[in-house]
């Protein structure tokens, strides 16, 4: 069973390489591989499977599933599975690449969740940023999806230089990479590696001031919007911090830190959601809130409750997400005025995005409304709190407004394309998840999951469960009565609709910056250094002009007559070889005979 653990992600990860060269029967590979990695992520969550080894130097490196990462193993691969089915169904053009990138990025995304340390998480956080670069810049005869993919690219790397932080300080400070040690770590050192993990987190999970990257993903395909934005990627930053949270609390300021980006992000993140006129964009926006809540988690030390949301967000954006996907198949759009009566026009999808949508918002029983609970019960500061029952009321208006626009009347019927079954297909079980996994954060279970992930935290109480619970249905009302009424109020605000100004205020603040001073040291490069070096061997070149006349023809001479000697010395030696016996019997016995002279001579 040892081996379960490297088996896990190298399936995956081998057969997208395979899929990568060889492009054959892709979607049917994919799937095989991917409901064989469910299976897998089943055994690998009963089995508990560990395996450790030595890397470089006394170093220490592993694979290991324990509680929270036989969680989360389990949600990455049922979400994949998802995913792929619906892909095998839309995607088409260049299928071998796509399907391929989608199993390494899956494969990644399983290392990160099981690795022990710092090295084989470094390993798998940099390879699945460099998936998802690929993935949203899919379509590469498009410039403007391959801007998209570098902006988030480079975005995610910024924050990326955090987990090298953290590993080079936990090098020196422990003399050891595994995330088990970070928590012996001594000031200045612990302070360094928690600086390090939340940047690397906030980065990866697009919490401010990093969000506007999730804005640029929307440009890749709808499956890879659906993946990245449930189980993947932008969850992988919110299980670090969980994963992590002993160090946050240990230094007693990145909890708090933590803490207040993620309930600040799922407030702001929360009104830029509901301000968009485009589909995606909304639901883009509003992944930014919800991981919010994870964020929020990990800096309160709520672990369990984090982790529940994390799975039910995981199963309620994805089908979002491939709500949309599908709408935008048939009917060629992802804008919300265009897309009134969609759901009346395909009743399959437009039933399950309405219970992913009210999920989303939070009503009444569906899971998010006990997950947000779930976390929010151990927030202890009152204005923290206040701030994160906003960010809730804030999920049930953007969610109302994505409900009511597709189930609204069409003002005309148009000619919409026919939706193929592998595209309905993860619908319905993906809906039922996001229906019903909000039980597990419901107080009589509560306990029993805190346990599984060895997390203990407080469970939602019933005053609180109620409160929320009558806030969800309140702001769809009031949404519903206000778009009713004026149906042309769409909400949007320029700063809300442009995600806050973020990209602008980063490419003034800082792209723009270091592109001068990348500039001016290539230019100095290129007239001081380069100039430098081109005089140097320009001197060198004309030092050995100078130096070649007066020796050339001595050396030259030197070596000629050496060869010379050596041709007649080698004339000389033919001449004996005359083939004749007689003659060699003849040096023979004149050798013979001046042999023993000298051996008289020397005795």
């Amino acid at each position: 069973m040892t081996l379960l653990a490297p088996l896990l992600p190298a399936l995956p990860i081998v057969a997208g390489g395979a899929l990568l060269i060889l492009r054959r029967a892709a979607p049917l590979v994919a799937l095989l591989v991917a409901l064989v990695t469910v299976i897998q992520a089943a055994l690998a969550a009963v089995a508990r499977p560990a395996m450790t080894f030595e890397v470089f130097g006394g170093f220490e490196a592993g694979l290991a599933v324990d509680g929270l990462s036989a969680v989360m193993v389990v949600t990455v691969a049922v979400i994949a599975l998802a995913v792929l089915v619906f892909a095998a169904g839309e995607i088409h053009d260049s299928e071998g690449r796509f399907f391929g990138l989608m199993l390494i990025f899956i494969g990644a995304m399983l290392v990160t969740v099981i690795a022990t340390d710092l090295v084989l998480l470094l390993m798998a956080w940099e390879v699945m940023g460099a998936m998802s670069y690929a993935l949203i810049g899919f379509w590469w005869r498009d410039p403007d999806r391959v801007r998209s993919g570098t902006i988030a690219f480079v975005t995610t790397r910024a924050g990326d230089m955090g987990l090298y932080l953290a590993a080079g300080c936990a090098v020196v400070g422990a003399h050891a990479l595994t995330l088990a040690s970070l928590n012996a770590l001594d000031a200045p050192w612990l302070h360094l590696v928690a600086a390090g993990l939340v940047a690397a987190a906030l980065g990866k999970s697009a919490q401010l001031p990093f969000s506007f990257w999730l804005s640029r993903a929307m440009a890749g395909p709808s499956p890879v919007s659906a993946l990245l934005h449930s189980a993947t990627m932008v969850a992988a930053g919110a299980y670090l911090l969980l994963r992590t949270a002993p160090v946050l609390a240990a230094t007693g300021w990145a909890g708090p830190l933590v803490a207040w980006a993620g309930a600040v992000t799922a407030l702001l993140l929360g009104a830029v959601a509901f301000a968009q006129h485009d589909l995606k964009q909304l639901l883009a926006a509003s992944t930014c809130a919800q991981i919010g809540f994870m964020v929020l988690a990990a800096g309160v030390s709520a672990v369990a409750g984090g982790t529940a949301q994390l799975v039910a967000h995981a199963a309620v954006k994805s089908l979002l997400f491939l709500g949309a996907g599908a709408w935008l198949t048939t009917l060629g759009t992802q804008r919300l005025a265009e897309l009134q009566g969609a759901a009346r026009r395909y009743p399959l999808v437009g039933v399950t995005f309405g219970i992913g949508a009210l999920a989303l918002a939070g009503l009444p029983p569906l899971s998010l409304w006990v997950t947000k609970d779930a976390v929010l019960a151990a927030v202890d500061d009152p204005v923290l709190s206040i701030v994160s029952l906003a960010a809730g009321g804030l999920a049930a208006a953007y969610a109302a407004k994505a409900l009511i626009t597709v189930w609204l009347p069409a003002p005309e019927r148009r000619d919409a394309a026919r939706l193929g079954l592998l595209e309905r297909l993860p619908l319905p079980p993906l809906a039922l998840l996001a229906a019903v996994l909000g039980i597990i954060g419901l107080p009589a279970l509560f306990d029993a999951w805190a346990r599984l992930l060895g997390a203990p935290g407080p469970a939602p109480e019933a005053g609180e469960l109620a409160v929320s619970g009558l806030l969800a249905p309140a702001v769809l009302l009031l949404v519903i009565w206000v778009r009713t009424r004026r149906p042309g109020m769409s909400g949007e605000v320029g700063v809300l609709t442009g995600w806050l100004g973020l990209e602008s205020l980063a490419v003034t603040a800082i792209w723009r910056p270091l592109m001068a001073v990348a500039r001016a040291l290539a230019r100095f490069d290129d007239h001081v250094i380069d100039g430098a070096v081109h005089a140097i061997a320009r001197a060198a070149t004309a030092t050995a002009r100078i130096a070649r006349s007066p020796f050339e023809s001595g050396v030259d001479g030197v070596i000629r007559g050496a060869a010379a000697g050596v041709g007649r010395l080698g004339a000389l030696a033919r001449r004996p070889q005359t083939g004749q016996v007689h003659t060699y019997l003849a040096q023979a016995t004149v050798a013979a005979a001046v042999l023993a002279i000298v051996i008289v001579l020397v005795r």
